[in-house]
């Protein structure tokens, strides 16, 4: 029998965002991450995934930190290795479509500060709404890595997904990642899935996927096997549950292999003593929710995916209605076939989510609506791959005429307004950037960090501050 040619698998680390991210709420700390970025610079990562996804909105709104500042603090830190990031395509990290000037500016400012390979996706796999980041991420010489969002319904085949495939290498794309947010892709599907996307495709194929569902580890041994190039993956601490399958065990699973990494274990036990203390912490203080660290092979029912579930979990917290968890985990999918069954990945994942909440709670469907619901509806996030239930949009939306085009192109040059409103609190270009996602809670931080400079308390102006929208 003649020998396999070596493949080593290229693994991306998720520990400094995805895996943080779907297990404590994106509550890691930049003082947390710096004193073993050394060591995992060592390790010989494809990458580190380490910015983007919620992590920009909890750095501002819980932590008090300049999400910016970590980037460069971490981008410092890692000589050799990669620094990745995961981009919503014309919603960058916020939750509504963004002007095109802003989206350029944002890729430009993220690579500037040391972003290499931006991962790019839209909630409802609608290539038009990533053609600006992906132009943009060319344009400064990034790695542009679109994602497809994973998921299961009638629509959701093999014939689709290369499709897709195939636009996005025309588009640009430096390579693809099968995102795979809840856990849905089982082992043998991963076979059949990658092997139609390498013979259509040229460019590498990363896969991503969690643990929720409980066969994660398997599904990346089927798809490497089928020539799957790249695997994200988490430090065994903050890996499995809603995280992503642990690294160690991966490389372990292809060592003696073909595919190989040549990582040191030794050196990996030794980062995962690092995060281990912060782990057992979360736990004692309640951040970490054994409920997210289970299997629950119902995922394949509900398709929620992990950061998906510890939001519901939160919420229903704060109305005091926990124990209604599994009514709101079935309304759900019925909530996104209504709304012309998206991937559940943000924002689709909160807005039908937040959906399936209020109309579980309020006792009646969609008696009470989100104006995000209302958005989606009214085409505002793009084209779904199924129509809408039209008894649904009509009931939510009226006679509103829904938007067919793609959504940016109704949206005006937003940069210089926001320049102006926020002259007085800028201290670095990218404040602009922070302001124009999260006007509110970037205000709240520029003022907290204008305190810390001045040890003036400025929230006490608040009420007399029309400055900013509240």
């Amino acid at each position: 029998m003649a020998e396999q040619v070596k493949k080593p698998v290229k693994i991306t680390e998720t520990i400094l965002r995805d895996a943080h991210q779907s297990l404590i709420a994106t509550r890691m700390t930049t003082d947390d991450m710096l004193p073993v970025i050394e060591k995992m610079d060592k390790v010989g990562y494809h990458s580190v995934e380490c910015w983007g996804g919620a992590t920009f909105d909890a750095s501002l709104r819980f932590l008090k930190e300049d999400p910016w500042e970590r980037l460069r603090k971490i981008r410092s830190g890692f000589k050799n290795t990669k620094l990745q990031m995961l981009f919503r395509g014309q919603n960058i990290l916020g939750y509504r479509h963004y002007a095109d000037d802003v989206v350029e500016y944002f890729v430009q400012k993220s690579i500037a500060n040391g972003i290499d390979i931006i991962r790019i996706f839209d909630a409802l796999n609608d290539i038009r709404n990533l053609e600006c980041a992906v132009k943009a991420t060319n344009k400064e010489k990034g790695h542009a890595q679109i994602a497809i969002c994973y998921t299961l319904g009638e629509a959701y085949t093999t014939e689709y997904f290369v499709d897709l495939a195939k636009k996005i290498e025309d588009m640009g794309a430096s390579s693809i990642c099968i995102k795979d947010m809840a856990g849905l892709l089982i082992p043998y599907r991963a076979t059949e899935l990658v092997t139609a996307l390498k013979s259509a495709v040229k460019i590498p194929i990363d896969l991503h996927t969690h643990y929720t569902s409980g066969v994660g580890s398997m599904t990346y041994l089927k798809a490497v096997e089928a020539g799957c190039d790249i695997i994200d993956t988490a430090m065994s601490p903050f890996a499995l549950g809603t995280s992503q399958p642990a690294t160690e065990v991966m490389v372990e699973t292809f060592r003696g292999t073909p595919y190989d990494t040549g990582f040191d274990q030794i050196l990996l036990s030794e980062i995962a003593d690092y995060f281990r203390p912060l782990k057992n912490k979360a736990l004692e203080t309640g951040l970490l929710d054994p409920k997210v660290m289970g299997v629950d092979i119902k995922t394949l029912l509900y398709q929620v995916p992990g950061g998906m579930l510890s939001n519901l979990v939160s919420q229903l917290k704060q109305q005091k209605a926990e124990d209604r968890y599994y009514e709101v985990l079935e309304e759900v999918p019925r909530v996104r076939k209504d709304f012309g069954e998206p991937p559940l990945v943000t924002p689709s994942s909160q807005i039908v989510g937040t959906q399936a909440v209020l109309n579980v709670l309020s006792g009646e469907r969609y008696k009470m609506v989100t104006k995000e619901s209302k958005a989606l509806l009214s085409g505002e996030y793009g084209q779904t791959v199924k129509p809408f239930n039209p008894e649904v949009q009509k009931k939510v939306i009226g006679d509103k005429e829904p938007i067919t085009c793609r959504p940016a192109d109704l949206i005006e040059p937003e940069l210089k307004k926001i320049e102006a409103e926020i002259s007085e609190w800028k201290e670095q270009d990218e404040d602009v950037l922070s302001y124009a996602l999260f006007p509110a809670v970037a205000m709240d931080f520029f003022k907290y960090r204008k305190a810390q400079k001045t040890g003036v308390d400025l929230t006490a102006a608040d009420a007399e501050n029309k400055a900013y929208p509240v």
